[in-house]
C-alpha cells in the first residue's frame, strides 16, 4: 500500500472540495483524509493502490466545478490513516 500526502493550492476553501475529495477517494476505495488548512490550501493524506492514487491526484487537478487548482505537492508518508475516507477539522 502506497501512502501520500497531498497540499492543494488554489481556490479550495469555499467550493465544497473536501466533500468532494471524500466522494472521489472512496468510489477509488483509498483510506486517509482531508483537511482545511488556515493558510487557504486543502490537504489530503491517500492510502491505497499506486494507480487508484495516481488516478486520484489527477482528478484532485480538476477537483469540484467551483475550484480552481493552481498546484499540488506530493509527498510520500508514513502517517497511519484509519478507516475509510474521512474530514478532519482544519489545521
Amino acid at each position: 500500500m502506497q501512502k501520500v500526502l497531498l497540499r492543494i493550492y488554489g481556490r479550495v476553501q469555499g467550493v465544497c472540495y473536501r466533500a468532494w475529495a471524500i466522494g472521489e477517494a472512496t468510489r477509488r476505495g483509498l483510506a486517509g483524509w482531508v483537511r482545511n488548512r488556515r493558510d487557504g490550501t486543502v490537504e489530503a493524506l491517500l492510502a491505497g493502490g499506486e494507480d487508484a492514487i495516481a488516478d486520484m491526484v489527477r482528478a484532485c487537478w480538476e477537483g469540484p466545478p467551483a475550484a480552481d487548482v493552481t498546484e499540488i505537492e506530493v509527498r510520500t508518508t508514513n502517517e497511519e490513516t484509519g478507516e475509510g475516507f474521512t474530514a478532519r477539522p482544519t489545521a
